[in-house]
């Protein structure tokens, strides 16, 4: 829900400010989504180099993916107490370091409890970033704010993309050295960031410590409606997105369109630029017509495109098929940051968002067993299962925003709705 210290606009000095929060909070989550993609293109030499199956080092990203929500709740519940800088400044310190840790990693057991410990810092991030973010902007920049930092994510997949082709020259291991290199936007954040005005109002008044000593429990007991509603449409937007990228790209293109290896390149970068504007554009939409309208036209967007998008076996139709889905299903995405943060009470604001997006991250972590079972039932291929996991994620998303308006409308205005 609302605040009424959330600023509703800027003296035109602190423009400025705001500028550099909104690209800390892109940048950071930027890096922070390459480190992550940069395990899964090297997992083969991963597991070359330490002389083990493909499968053993599978367990990487999955660990990962376990201690997402952990970081969103201990870093979320951090920054409610003590700051959403400093809290964000020590998050990308430690997966900085933990990213270099894993290049000089020299047993596999080893690097998988780096990459678990990874996962905490990368659940984190997002969340105290969001609400850094929007307490610090303007509401006219809200809906705008949110699309660029929800683009940090396949701008993350897309840098680590051209970071891949240095691999021959690297090795996995300068790879991972390079990923270090996030260390870089803490140092920014420090210098150019300030702390969140609305976070210092609530210091000030005493109600950030009051709202600390609670504790997260009397919140989600007060508020257990909204926590479902929250954990289900984030489950149903990861199905979208984790289902048209999982498997898209190696296993549909590759194994079953038999694409080239330079064609699905560029179509992958293709479809990441249209992620990143995707995102954006909604984004900018939800400042004119409502988050969840925006949210809901991408979503039913979105379900005339399955077609298109699986069952061509032209590389051309193909391409057009992932770059217009992909618009759509990030371009509702981008709207997420300001849509939950809305929703959220001030006293958890770094805490409800992430840890929301993390359990239904967790939900959805079955995606990929969830296609392969489907196709291997149907006998069919990918395509059919491709097409009812997205598009089954995108009704979801669709019927959930669309029954919440009223919830959020009444957020939107600093009141309550009923659970």
């Amino acid at each position: 829900m609302d605040d009424p210290a959330m600023p509703a606009g800027l003296r035109d000095g602190d423009i400025a400010t705001a500028r550099h929060v909104v690209a800390a909070s892109l940048l950071a989550w930027m890096l922070d989504a390459c480190d992550f993609f940069i395990v899964l293109f090297t997992l083969d030499d991963v597991a070359r180099s330490f002389h083990v199956s493909l499968e053993s080092v599978l367990l990487a990203p999955t660990l990962t993916l376990l201690t997402r929500p952990v970081g969103a709740f201990v870093c979320g519940r951090a920054a409610d107490r003590y700051g959403r800088k400093p809290v964000m400044i020590t998050t990308i310190m430690v997966y900085s370091l933990i990213e270099v840790l894993s290049a000089f990693a020299p047993t596999l057991a080893t690097f998988l409890c780096l990459r678990a410990l990874f996962g905490i810092a990368l659940g984190g991030e997002w969340g105290v970033g969001t609400s850094l973010i929007m307490e610090s902007v303007p509401a006219s920049w809200r809906g705008m704010a949110s699309g660029i930092l929800q683009a940090g994510y396949p701008a993350g997949y897309l840098l680590a993309s051209l970071a891949f082709l240095l691999l021959p020259v690297m090795g996995w291991r300068g790879l991972f050295v390079l990923g270090g290199g996030a260390l870089f936007s803490a140092l920014y954040i420090w210098a150019r960031v300030p702390e969140s005005p609305q976070w210092l109002a609530r210091q000030r008044s005493g109600a950030t410590n009051t709202a600390a000593q609670a504790g997260l429990w009397p919140f989600i007991r007060g508020n257990f409606a909204l926590c479902v509603f929250a954990v289900t449409l984030m489950a149903a937007f990861n199905f979208m997105s984790h289902g048209s990228q999982d498997l898209y790209p190696k296993v549909f293109l590759g194994l079953e369109r038999r694409l080239p290896h330079p064609t699905i390149t560029l179509i992958v970068v293709l479809y990441n630029i249209a992620a990143i504007i995707g995102g954006m554009a909604f984004g900018i939409l939800s400042q004119r017509i409502g988050r969840q309208y925006s949210i809901a036209l991408a979503a039913v967007l979105t379900l005339p495109l399955l077609a298109l998008w699986t069952l061509p076996h032209s590389a051309v139709w193909l391409t057009v098929g992932a770059v217009c889905i992909q618009f759509c299903i990030q371009g509702a995405w981008g709207v997420v940051p300001a849509y939950l943060s809305e929703l959220s009470p001030p006293s958890v604001r770094a805490t409800f968002p992430g840890l929301a997006y993390q359990c239904g991250n967790l939900i959805a972590a079955s995606n990929a067993l969830l296609q392969t079972g489907i196709a291997s039932f149907l006998g069919t291929g990918l395509a059919p299962a491709l097409m009812f996991t997205v598009g089954g994620g995108a009704l979801v998303v669709l019927v959930l925003t669309l029954l919440n308006a009223r919830r959020h409308r009444a957020a939107m205005q600093g009141t309550s709705c009923p659970s």
